[in-house]
């Protein structure tokens, strides 16, 4: 038995590293299908592929943000000297430059200070930053999914309340649909004996009993019942239940419109009313089910 999960739901995960501090952020809402995007700097756009099949094994449905951010570590204070190594080097570049090019400028002590690498600064080290990301990337969709469930947990609870509400509406309604036929089958025997006083009464009684079979809403009741246990059949298998029960509610629907149209009295247009009222909220939580 699975978990439901909602399609909403957000998780951050942080860690130090040496490099800097580094943060995944996962933003989930609904959508239709699985929509993916992502926010990420150059460093960190080669990881695309990778985070698409890793969010697409854990989420199937739901639009998903996927934002990775990397604050470099500053360095305290400066060293004692410049890369000798890199100075020379630079000052024989500039030197070549200036044997073709007498015209060009020589570099300032601020230029050459700003050198990359001239104090001692060193190129991350793209391959560890990228392992980190995705072992972050692992926590955080862990920490969402377990939010997402939890979630799903509320919109469970929701929708198994409703369908109580409906189950009471229609237990309460079941026992009285003979008395409420047979009042109506009455009224319309003597009102059509009043308009047709030279039809025979068998005439009469067949066409009441005609109309009688015409509202009668027995068959729509048992599928109603039919339709909310598959409802709660599927809430407690879980996994991504979020199509079946948006189908399901379409059928719930129609049965809360046959049963409408065929209202013979107000008690039964009240209830059906009351139904589509429920259903409509199962419906709207439904929709935030993956």
């Amino acid at each position: 038995m699975g978990a439901l999960h909602s399609m909403t739901g957000y998780a951050v995960e942080t860690a130090e590293l040496a490099a800097g501090s580094l943060s995944v952020e996962l933003r989930a809402v609904n959508a239709r299908y699985l929509d993916l995007s992502f926010r990420l700097n150059e460093d960190f756009r080669p990881l695309e592929p990778s985070l698409r099949e890793r969010i697409g094994q854990r989420i199937k449905r739901g639009k998903l943000e996927c934002r990775i951010g990397f604050q470099p570590r500053e360095t305290s204070g400066l060293p004692e000297a410049p890369n000798a190594g890199l100075l020379d080097q630079l000052m024989a570049l500039a030197d070549a430059v200036r044997a073709r090019a007498p015209e060009a400028a020589p570099m300032s002590v601020a230029e050459i200070l700003r050198w990359p690498g001239m104090l001692g600064e060193t190129r991350l080290d793209l391959e560890a930053l990228h392992a980190a990301a995705l072992d972050l990337t692992d926590r955080a969709l862990h920490e969402l999914d377990a939010s997402r469930a939890r979630e799903g947990d509320k919109l469970k609870a929701i929708l198994l309340d409703r369908i109580a509400a409906i189950r009471s509406l229609t237990a309460a309604l079941a026992p009285r649909l003979p008395e409420i036929v047979n009042a109506y089958r009455d009224r319309l025997t003597r009102r059509m004996e009043e308009w047709l006083a030279s039809v025979e009464h068998e005439r009469i009684m067949q066409e009441v009993a005609l109309y009688a079979q015409k509202i009668d809403v027995d068959e729509e009741l048992g599928r109603l019942e039919s339709h909310l246990t598959e409802v709660e059949r599927v809430l407690q298998a879980g996994g991504a239940a979020g199509k079946r029960l948006d189908f399901l509610m379409q059928e719930l629907n129609r049965e809360a419109n046959t049963l409408g149209s065929k209202s013979v009295t107000v008690e039964l247009a009240q209830i059906s009313v009351e139904l589509k009222v429920l259903i409509e909220q199962m419906r709207e939580q439904v929709q935030n089910i993956e």
